[in-house]
């Protein structure tokens, strides 16, 4: 049988690591101690449940940073695999296991590339830096955002940041994520009087009060948004009420809603329309926010450029840049001053059973990380 490339050998061993959120099951270590062997000083950074690694080598600027992370999501029903989920299994072509998408290929591709990079240019200039997590699919509380506050606290800086989510649709290469709309998510409760159904006049129905409400709110033009970003949007994602009676007007409703913003308004502005128009309705309600990340953007500037260059030399794509899609880690980084650019395989199996990536794909993309080191950093 001959030898597997060395991304997928690596991706691999990865897959093979049960590190469903937040566990790492080891990963960080292995990625650690190859990153060591050329060079790179590695700090664990373990805050609650959640461990980090931050791995720089160099102590000039500029820094170049991969970013990333070793948790997964649960397997979902066994039986619905076809091969185990954390045994990696290689068949015509394609790798499978949970992870190989999302985001354990990307992974293996970056140290490999860094490794090709280092051996290649072992003088290069400024800085290679790995932030990596056990806590992104999860709550994401102790991971790469307490990084990036320890970095900040010791003025560590990021110039340029590589988020390895898988970002390509059709091939890999095909779009990178040069941005991502902000999110923010409401948790409303609308207070009533409960009572029998027959006698309107001694109760104060949540439904029928917060209807019109919510009706407007999914109905506000919040924006147009602009060349990058859509229109921001309002999405109720869970409703609820009722005593599961018949007869039994409920003394509540609970609704969740999300915001997924542009850049042409800001969390407060929502915040302030939202209140407005419960306030009109005049609810009796209570409303909690949960800050999911504020939009940002890399426009046109060094990373996008040496990226869009190092696809074309790996595979000869003409890359599209796109701010579609959900939110991503690159939401705490892109805040300190860094360019951010999401780059990474076909998403198309993210999270489903089956979770799968074209081995061929996984050694373009270490190709694509190679040339993004060499345009930004050799000498």
């Amino acid at each position: 049988m001959s030898k597997l490339p060395e991304v997928i050998e690596l991706a691999c061993d990865l897959i093979s690591r049960e590190s469903v959120t937040p566990e790492d099951a080891g990963c960080q270590e292995l990625m650690a101690n190859r990153l060591g062997a050329v060079g790179f000083n590695n700090e664990s950074m373990v805050f609650e449940d959640t461990t980090n690694l931050w791995s720089r080598r160099g102590s000039e600027a500029p820094v170049f940073c991969f970013a990333g992370h070793t948790d997964v999501v649960p397997t979902g029903p066994l039986e619905k695999w076809n091969t185990p989920p954390f045994e990696p299994t290689i068949k015509d072509g394609i790798l499978y296991g949970r992870g190989a998408a999302d985001m354990k290929g990307s992974l293996a591709a970056m140290v490999v590339a860094t490794e090709r990079f280092v051996k290649d240019y072992p003088d290069h200039k400024g800085s290679i830096a790995f932030l990596i997590t056990s806590d992104e699919e999860g709550p994401f509380i102790n991971g790469t955002t307490r990084v990036i506050d320890t970095l900040e606290a010791r003025n560590e800086k990021i110039d340029w940041c590589i988020v390895g989510e898988p970002s390509s649709t059709n091939e890999v290469g095909d779009i990178v994520k040069n941005g991502r709309r902000g999110s923010i998510t409401g948790d409303l409760t609308v207070h009533g009087v409960q009572g029998h159904v027959a006698y309107p006049e001694l109760v104060q129905n949540p439904i029928h009060q917060a209807a019109p409400a919510l009706a407007e709110l999914s109905q506000t033009v919040w924006d147009h948004g602009n060349e990058y970003f859509p229109p921001t949007s309002f999405q109720l994602s869970n409703l609820n009420s009722g005593t599961g009676a018949t007869n039994v007007v409920p003394g509540e409703l609970h609704a969740i809603f999300n915001l997924r913003y542009s850049t042409e308004i800001n969390d407060q502005q929502i915040i302030d329309r939202v209140t407005k128009t419960l306030d009109q309705h005049q609810l009796d309600y209570d409303l909690h926010w949960t800050f999911n990340g504020k939009p940002f953007l890399t426009g046109e500037g060094k990373l996008l450029s040496a990226v869009t260059n190092a696809i074309k030399t790996a595979n000869g794509l003409h890359t599209t840049p796109s701010t579609a899609g959900g939110t991503s880690d690159g939401r705490f980084i892109a805040p300190t001053g860094a360019q951010v650019v999401e780059l990474g395989p076909c998403n198309a199996t993210i999270h489903k059973v089956n979770e799968q990536v074209k081995c061929d794909e996984l050694i373009q993309l270490t190709d694509m990380y190679y040339h993004t080191l060499v345009n930004l950093l050799a000498k």
